[in-house]
């Protein structure tokens, strides 16, 4: 399983309004309907994300380039980029000091 597909089963999964639909797969050698689609849901370059209303038209659009995108929930999507901020965070420098540490007398 990889890292995407384990931070998906690490989320509640809940209906969603919206949709994030990301793509994750190249464009280049795909089916010309694919292509089309992707370009209806406004897909142009890989590892962009759109938001799309959760309707019956494109849920049957994602069914059809289901394994060129990544579907996320409103919920979902939020958690990822808040996971993705904590990790890019400014952390504390680590200072290392090479200098001996002076003994300390315990009598």
């Amino acid at each position: 399983m990889n890292a995407f597909k384990a931070f998906k089963a690490s989320v509640p999964i809940e209906w969603s309004p919206n949709l994030y639909i990301t793509l994750v797969r190249g464009i280049p050698g795909t089916r010309r309907l694919h292509r089309r689609t992707l370009e209806a849901l406004r897909l142009r370059k890989c590892n962009r994300t759109v938001m799309r209303w959760n309707t019956p038209t494109v849920r049957g659009m994602l069914q059809q380039v289901k394994r060129l995108v990544v579907i996320e929930t409103e919920e979902m999507y939020k958690a990822r980029k808040q996971k993705e901020a904590n990790h890019r965070a400014l952390r504390p420098p680590l200072v290392v000091s090479h200098l001996p540490v002076p003994a300390s007398d315990s009598s």
